[in-house]
């Protein structure tokens, strides 16, 4: 589906301006922001996705335990915006610009009963199968995989390591 979107389009003809490479913190290599995607998502230069297999190194279980962590945010979004809207309980039996239509809309309309209504606590209860995430992927191309390995560095570098990962994974 994200392989038909007009935001893959653009993404991939350089339509869309991304932030310039810049070295991770303590690193000299300039490094490309990035989506994060799952392992449903084709590897490219602007995608990163989780590493595959069972069998990981510790390096690339921290990387994938790092790369939920960050995806999680966005998950839980969704999770907010499914816990105020009921149609996003089930999968959506329409056509893709409908389904495009039907989440902008349910966005326009959680920031306007947010702004009329405040803040309230029940709409950020997340849904359940939000909580843990699976990370298993296949391999992609080498440019995605070697972007891919610089993050997975950094996340075990002096620089770039935080305190709880190694007892998370």
């Amino acid at each position: 589906m994200f392989k038909n979107s007009t935001l893959h389009a653009k993404l991939a003809n350089e339509e869309i301006t991304r932030p310039q490479p810049q070295p991770l913190p303590g690193q000299t290599a300039d490094t490309p922001f990035m989506i994060l995607g799952d392992e449903r998502f084709g590897s490219s230069t602007f995608i990163l996705r989780p590493y595959g297999g069972t069998f990981l190194t510790k390096k690339k279980k921290i990387f994938n335990y790092r790369h939920t962590r960050g995806r999680r945010f966005i998950e839980c979004c969704f999770g907010i915006l499914a816990n105020k809207w009921a149609i996003f309980h089930r999968p959506l039996n329409v056509d893709l610009e409908l389904a495009e239509d039907l989440v902008r809309v349910a966005c326009l309309l959680h920031n306007f009963v947010r702004k009329r209504d405040g803040y309230k606590f029940e709409d950020t209860l997340t849904v359940q199968g939000f909580d843990e995430m699976p990370t298993n992927s296949t391999s992609g191309g080498r440019t995605a995989n070697g972007i891919r390995d610089r993050f997975a560095d950094y996340f075990v570098s002096e620089e770039g390591e935080v305190p709880w990962q190694d007892e998370k994974i």
